[in-house]
Parts: C-alpha cells; structure tokens; sequence
C-alpha cells in the first residue's frame, strides 16, 4: 500500500434508470477500478445518478471525499444540465471531481479541435457559427476534397458528416453533394446543396456550432486512441473504422470490423505518438485552453488519425476527437495509473479542506 496509506470514499458515478437502480462494485463495469481502489484503502462507492434522483445525488456525493464521473454527454435524448449542475456545487465544497465541468467546457466538445488546430496535431479545421457561414465558406473548400462536419457534442457518431463535391449539377443547375452520416446503418446519398444547409440546421440549435475538418484519405488504415491520466499516457487502442468509409459495390453495410485491440503505453508502433503528446501537445493544449496539470481528468482519451506522411516516409498524426466523460472501455494497464491520479487528487482537496 502507497500514497500515504491513503483513506477516503471515491464514488463511481454512471446514469441509471432511476436512484434505486441496484449498483455494486462486483456488478460494475468498472470493477477492475473499485477493486484497484482498494489496494489504495480508499473505497469505491456506486453512485447512480437519474434526471429525478439530483437531491439524493447531491446529498450521497457530499458525503465522499472524490467522484469519477462516467456519463455520456447525450444518452437517449438526455443530456448532463442537470448533473454538471451538481457536480459544480460538491465540487465547490471540497469534493475532488473528475472531470469538471469546467475542464469538459474546455476540452471535451469537438470545438477543441479547432482552438488547437495549430498545434502539430492540427489540420484545416473550420469553425462554423450559423448556416450562413456554413454556406459561404463550405462550398469553395469542397473543390479541394471531402470535408467532415462534426458537431459538438456527440457519441456514436452522430451528428458527424462527410460531405463530398459530386462534378455534375443537379437538374435544377444546383450544386451537388454526396453526404455520408457516420451513425451506424447510415448510406450514402446524393442531394442539393440546399437540401445538406437544411440538415445542419438543427446542429446550430441554441449557441451550438459546427466543426469542419478535411476528410483524411488514410482514415481506412485505422485510428489510434490514446488514453491519459492527466498528463502521461498510460495506454492505447487500435481499430480499423467503417464509419464514413463509403462502401463499393461489393461490400455490404453489414460488413464486421475488427474490435479495438488494447495496448499498454509501452506498445513501440506508438511511442513516437506518445513522445509528441506528452512533451509538446498535451502541454501546448493546457496552455491553448488555460487548463492546469491537476485540472486535468483522471482519465481521458484522444483519437488520431494518420496523415500524410513526411517527406522521409514518417506518419503524421491528425486529432479526431477528445473524449473526457465516459471513457470505457480502456487497457487494463490503465487502471492502476487512473486509481494512483485518483487518489493523490482526492487527498489534495481533503487537505484543502481542513485547513
């Protein structure tokens, strides 16, 4: 036993259908995390949170020392107001949460992708804020190659878009687009440009916004997901990707891909990657973003894909995505590292408090 033979209650957080949905740490998809946060003395406790259990929420949270927080920004139509709302009020009372809301702000919707685009992880990505830009600027860069449009927020690969210039005019002299959506089952259609602004409209609801990135052609070749305990990547993932690979003739929607294959940090095809994260972008992101190392989530993770290469034949990296809410599944050598940041942290704000 470690960290000072460290003591506390760290609550494991995800959404249920109501308070009294039955949680247990044996139950638990996160078992391996209670049963690592044992070897620390600290205690796992199952917290399920419900839009009509916020009181009881609040009032078990307020009893523990630290909470990771494992909820979707959107499931089945609901989002986390409410619970945010929550977790800023404990957390304002020396409760450890991971992630904050306010680091989620910063870095866990798509618009990060455009903040940092100049980063070595960054690309030609645009940031649209109504249709009217979308309408303006979307065209002309079309001629150029395919485009994604991504929303904020999203899981599942919805609200994300690839939108390819087809040659020919429509019949009513139109331009015309062949659109892609990355959510499962989708296909590829051919419509007006009228038609594809009309779609988006809903994605600029509120203050909300798209990002638009170019299509990356080696996207076929697979993503790399790596995973990070603040700072220090603790883990990766590959898969090949289906979604926004448009289909040929002889390929059926129903074609299997592969399932992410796990890795640990040391995995030699990624250290590269990880030497740019860990000395150069993470860094530069937190100073893009005003996000301090103790800020940052316990456990995160960023997807890449490959870029072209370098002159002399080495891969480069484009960020996809960053992912800081529910972060499941990850490497099992991602657990004791995630535990280890836990713990430090949540023994942090209990001094904090009891000064």
């Amino acid at each position: 036993m470690t960290i000072n033979d460290s003591k506390g209650l760290i609550g494991i957080l995800s959404r249920g259908d109501n308070a009294a949905s039955t949680a247990t740490p044996e139950n638990s998809r996160l078992s391996r995390v209670f049963t690592a946060l044992e070897t620390y003395n600290v205690t796992g406790v199952p917290v399920v949170y419900s839009e009509d259990s916020g009181d009881e929420t609040r009032q078990q949270l307020m009893g523990l020392d630290g909470v990771l927080v494992w909820v979707n920004p959107i499931e089945n139509n609901q989002n986390r107001t409410k619970l945010d709302l929550i977790l800023r009020d404990v957390a304002s009372h020396g409760v450890w949460v991971s992630a904050h809301p306010d680091t989620i702000l910063k870095m866990g919707t798509k618009e990060v992708l455009y903040q940092t685009r100049h980063l070595g992880w960054g690309a030609d990505t645009r940031l649209y804020n109504n249709l009217g830009e979308l309408q303006e600027i979307l065209p002309p860069l079309l001629k150029s190659g395919p485009r994604v449009l991504k929303q904020l927020r999203s899981s599942g690969g919805d609200g994300v878009w690839k939108i390819e210039m087809v040659p020919d005019f429509s019949s009513s002299g139109e331009v015309t687009v062949r659109v892609l959506h990355a959510a499962r089952g989708s296909v590829v259609e051919e419509i007006e440009f009228s038609d594809l602004v009309k779609r988006m409209k809903p994605y600029f609801a509120g203050s909300a916004k798209l990002i638009d990135q170019p299509f990356q052609s080696r996207l076929g070749e697979g993503a790399i997901r790596c995973y990070l305990t603040q700072n220090r990547v603790i883990g990766f993932g590959f898969q090949y990707v289906k979604a926004l690979m448009s289909p040929s003739k002889h390929e059926s929607d129903t074609l299997s891909v592969p399932p992410r294959i796990y890795y640990g940090p040391e995995k030699l095809e990624f250290q590269s990657l990880r030497t740019l994260l860990e000395s150069e972008w993470v860094p530069q992101m937190q100073q893009v973003l005003d996000i301090d190392v103790n800020s940052l989530p316990a456990i995160w993770d960023a997807d890449f894909f490959l870029g072209s290469k370098t002159h002399t034949g080495k891969d480069t990296y484009v960020l996809g995505e960053i992912n800081v809410q529910s972060v499941f599944p990850f490497p099992d050598e991602a657990v004791d590292p995630l535990v280890q940041t836990s713990v430090a942290r949540m023994l942090v704000a209990k001094k904090e408090l009891h000064k």
